[in-house]
């Protein structure tokens, strides 16, 4: 268990900010899966709009450091392989 001030303060603000990053990583599963979902449905027009959609909140996660950035763009780039192949 933590003795000092400093480390109790930093559990509090670990748990804090595990809290708010879960969240984020949520938020970005969410964008994928209304990509894969159209995808899965077979409609291009809102794939792509869905695709448009959740780059930024990929590229947000990278910004604030809950995904690494080479993992945002794989994701990216393997959505919008799917998506361009719907044609």
């Amino acid at each position: 268990m933590a003795n000092t001030p400093q480390a109790k303060k930093r559990i509090r603000r670990n748990a804090a900010r595990a809290e708010v990053n879960g969240a984020r990583v949520s938020r970005i599963r969410t964008f994928i899966k209304a990509v894969e979902g159209a995808l899965a449905a077979g409609d291009k027009d809102q794939a792509s709009a869905a695709l448009k959609q959740a780059q930024p909140e990929l590229m947000r996660g990278v910004a604030r450091g809950v995904i690494h950035k080479n993992t945002a763009s794989r994701k990216f780039s393997r959505l919008t392989k799917r998506v361009s192949a719907l044609g």
